[in-house]
């Protein structure tokens, strides 16, 4: 069985995790931006990957790290759900919502302006990055090429797309997370 390869679950996959939970911590955090998240997620999928019984998974070290995105994710999402649920009831409780249109009822024209300006915000962010980090999130991300065809492409190592996908995601989430944008 190569490095990184499981064959039939959870005892390798337990392994694994323990073997890359330094690296699975680094790449939340940039992921993430912050540590305590990160820590939160890894313990997270210490908790999934031990209850959730698994059949042959051909590359556990890639498993992990797409069980990690997944559930950064979900946070995120449930994150913007908390908060549309909270504003909801802030706008309920100082009866600001009285005969309005339905809550998050936004017209289709409205939806698409903000969605055009958010991939907007998003382009300059990306043409503001380090030169390095642009081409490697561009081939990562935007031509769904994987770390190893990215590294390939680029002439460098995995690890080395990986620190490049880091200082993007870092960038970029400053850069919009700031308002530097517009």
């Amino acid at each position: 069985m190569s490095e990184g390869s499981v064959d039939d679950g959870s005892d390798e996959l337990a392994a694994l995790y323990i073997q890359h939970r330094a690296a699975l911590v680094r790449f939340l955090t940039a992921r993430t931006g912050s540590a305590a998240e990160a820590e939160d997620v890894v313990q997270e999928m210490w908790l999934k990957i031990g209850s959730v019984p698994s059949g042959p998974i051909g590359n556990g070290r890639a498993y992990l790290y797409r069980v990690a995105q997944n559930l950064v994710l979900d946070r995120l999402r449930a994150g913007r759900r908390r908060a549309v649920r909270e504003q909801d009831w802030a706008d309920v409780e100082q009866g600001q919502r009285s005969n309005g249109p339905e809550p998050h009822a936004e017209p289709a024209a409205e939806t698409d302006l903000i969605a055009r300006g958010d991939a907007a915000r998003l382009a300059v962010a990306i043409d503001r990055l380090p030169p390095g980090a642009a081409r490697a999130l561009r081939l990562h991300k935007l031509d769904g090429l994987s770390h190893a065809q990215t590294a390939a492409r680029l002439g460098i190592s995995r690890k080395g797309v990986e620190k490049h996908m880091a200082v993007a995601m870092a960038h970029l989430r400053r850069m919009l997370d700031a308002g530097e944008l517009g």
